[in-house]
């Protein structure tokens, strides 16, 4: 499989030089880890404390097994806390349990609404921070007019396809188009819900605070603004954001997100709350005041991002055009080494990226979303074990 991906690679390279100019989000169509005690009962200095938060300049990847395959659009991704995966079908609008172990699907149903188109359709899940006691489901998805977030109770009690209620939408009216639509929802540290939201090609909507689009989002579970949102009783966390599909927090709670460039920068960015980073003024590193640089960048034929998690102190980025999953070390706010490509070719498009504990993740992959080469089984969750 894969020599097969890399002469797959090289013949979109090709088309790529063909057509180079014209870029998309995926570019291919126009436009704290746990720590265990110290062995030794003398506690560390403070440099020894700093030294070892900062992982290897040189890390590894191992993929474990394939979880599970056959799986069409999978997008978002979520785990259960009593086990088991959440999987979202982008074009058939449908939600799986994934059974980890057995890798078996059982289908809770078909979110009702969904309007799948483009780079639309049913993408991010996120599981209720109250899971415990209300069973709810969050999830983005892509309606006739409008980006949308809604909750559903899930009951797994009742029969294969009838596990879904009744969506509640607690968030609606984020712009909507057939590409750039965001779609990434995650509870952060706060246990309010995060949400990305692209600019559906109008660039101008990023700058507008009064807009949805262009958007990192901050609400209740309830979709009202969150307490402490920087412009007061609005939902918008930071804004300047072309097509953001990446949300992930450190050990420090600090927030991360990856975001599509146009034709020439993808980004990595340390989001700071009311922050501007510079679409369409700017694209990567501009040094223009008034405007937060990316941590890293990428030229897009070597990302085109979608997903990030944290694990080892490292973030994890799926690539799609890229066709790799990029590990970038982290001091702080900042890189504490080049990043690292890992599995380049080997499964084609990686879509999504989830921590599944300690030095685990999960990772989707996404060729069947219409600009990818699906082969047998594609596509797949693989389970990781990175350093």
């Amino acid at each position: 499989m894969v020599q097969r991906r890399v002469v797959t690679a090289a013949l979109a390279a090709a088309v790529l030089l063909m057509t180079a100019g014209c870029s998309s989000d995926d570019g291919e169509q126009p436009d704290t880890p746990g720590s265990s005690p110290p062995s030794s009962s003398a506690p560390a200095s403070p440099s020894e404390q700093a030294a070892a938060e900062v992982p290897p300049a040189k890390g590894s990847v191992k993929v474990i097994r394939t979880v599970t395959e056959d799986l069409n659009t999978p997008w978002g991704l979520a785990p259960l806390p009593e086990g088991g995966l959440l999987v979202s079908s982008r074009d058939e609008a449908t939600i799986s349990r994934i059974d980890t172990e057995t890798g078996e699907k059982t289908e809770l149903g078909e979110v009702p609404g969904v309007a799948p188109a483009g780079e639309g359709g049913l993408m991010g899940l996120a599981v209720s921070p109250d899971y415990a006691s209300d069973h709810m489901i969050y999830a983005y998805f892509t309606s006739e007019s409008d980006n949308r977030i809604v909750r559903m109770l899930y009951d797994p009690e009742k029969p294969e396809g009838e596990q879904l209620g009744a969506p509640d939408t607690i968030l609606r009216s984020i712009p909507k188009g057939t590409n750039h639509n965001g779609g990434r929802i995650a509870f952060g540290p706060d246990q309010m819900l995060y949400a990305s939201t692209g600019e559906r090609y109008e660039g101008p909507l990023a700058q507008d605070k009064k807009s949805l689009g262009g958007k990192i989002l901050r609400i209740t579970p309830n979709g009202e603004p969150a307490p402490g949102n920087p412009f007061g009783n609005s939902p918008v966390y930071s804004y300047g954001h072309r097509n953001v599909q990446g949300l992930a927090w450190d050990g420090k709670q600090r927030l991360w997100a990856s975001e599509f460039g146009q034709n020439t920068w993808d980004e990595l960015n340390q989001i700071q709350p009311g922050g501007n980073y510079g679409w369409p003024e700017v694209e990567g590193k501009g040094g223009k005041s008034g405007y937060i640089d990316p941590v890293a960048v990428w030229g897009t034929d070597e990302a085109s991002p979608s997903g990030i998690a944290m694990a080892e102190g490292s973030v994890w980025m799926a690539g799609l055009r890229g066709e790799r999953l990029w590990r970038i070390p982290l001091d702080g706010t900042k890189t504490s080494a080049d990043p690292q490509a890992f599995l380049e070719g080997d499964y084609g498009r990686l879509r999504t990226v989830v921590s599944a504990g300690g030095n685990k993740l999960w990772l989707v992959t996404s060729e069947t979303d219409g600009r990818g080469s699906p082969e047998n089984g594609d596509d797949k969750i693989l389970e990781l074990e990175v350093r």
